[in-house]
C-alpha cells in the first residue's frame, strides 16, 4: 500500500503508482431544491388562508363578478313610489260604453245572438246589429267566436271586448268604421262570468312591470 493511501482505504481506492482517487464533496443540490419548493408552497397556503379570513370578516362585500362589477350592482333598485305613478303608467283603454258591438250567431242554435247582446249591454257595451252571421262565417266558425274590427282596433277595442270572451279569435279586416263584430262559433256556450271579465279588464289596464337587472 502506498504511503499516499489514507488509512482505512483499500481496494479500488488504493493508490498505486501515479493514479489518485477523486475525492468529491456530497451533492446537496436536490435537497436544496426540495426545501425551496416546500417553502414557496407554504407561503402560498399562508397567503390563501389570510385572504379567506379577510373574506369571512368582511362578508364578501368586495367580491366582483366576472365582468368586474360588484355583486350589489346586479340588484334592481327599489322603485320610487309616487301618488301619480300607477295612473301615469296605466294603459289608456277605451271604455265599454264607447265600443259598439254587432253580435252575430254562426251556430245552428237560435237565440244566442240576442241573449249575448243583452248580456253585453248589461255590462256597459253599446249594441249595434243583432242577428245571423254573414254567409262567409255562418256555420264555419269552429271555436267559441271571432272578434272582428278595423286594424286600429287591434291594440285597444278588440282586447277590451275580448275580456268578455277570452277564447275568441281577434282579427282585423278592411273596415274603416268604428263598430266591431262578435261572431259566435259552434263551441260558444256563454260569455265569461262578469267577475272574470272584470278581472281580465283590470289586468289588461295594468302597466307592464319594469325589467329586472341582468348580470
Amino acid at each position: 500500500m502506498s504511503m499516499l493511501t489514507p488509512p482505512g482505504m483499500g481496494g479500488k481506492y488504493r493508490i498505486t503508482g501515479d493514479k489518485f482517487p477523486r475525492m468529491r464533496r456530497p451533492r446537496h443540490r436536490r435537497r436544496i431544491v426540495l426545501v425551496v419548493v416546500a417553502s414557496v408552497l407554504a407561503l402560498g397556503l399562508v397567503g390563501w388562508g389570510t385572504l379567506q379570513l379577510i373574506d369571512v370578516f368582511t362578508g364578501g362585500e368586495k367580491k366582483t363578478t366576472a365582468s368586474g362589477r360588484k355583486k350589489d350592482d346586479c340588484k334592481p333598485s327599489a322603485p320610487q313610489a309616487s301618488p301619480s305613478t300607477s295612473t301615469a303608467s296605466a294603459k289608456t283603454l277605451p271604455q265599454p260604453g264607447k265600443i259598439k258591438v254587432n253580435v252575430y250567431n254562426a251556430t245552428p242554435r237560435g237565440g244566442l245572438a240576442k241573449e249575448t247582446a243583452d248580456e253585453l249591454k248589461k255590462r256597459g257595451f253599446a249594441i249595434g246589429k243583432v242577428g245571423n252571421a254573414p254567409s262567409e262565417y255562418d256555420k264555419k266558425v269552429k271555436g267559441t267566436g271571432i272578434l272582428l274590427g278595423a286594424p286600429k282596433d287591434v291594440a285597444g277595442v278588440l282586447p277590451v271586448l275580448g275580456t268578455q270572451l277570452k277564447k275568441a279569435e281577434q282579427k282585423a279586416d278592411a273596415r274603416t268604421g268604428t263598430e266591431v263584430d262578435m261572431i259566435l262559433g259552434t263551441a260558444f256556450k256563454k260569455l265569461d262570468t262578469e267577475k272574470d271579465a272584470d278581472a281580465a279588464l283590470a289586468a289588461l289596464a295594468r302597466p307592464a312591470p319594469a325589467p329586472s337587472a341582468k348580470c
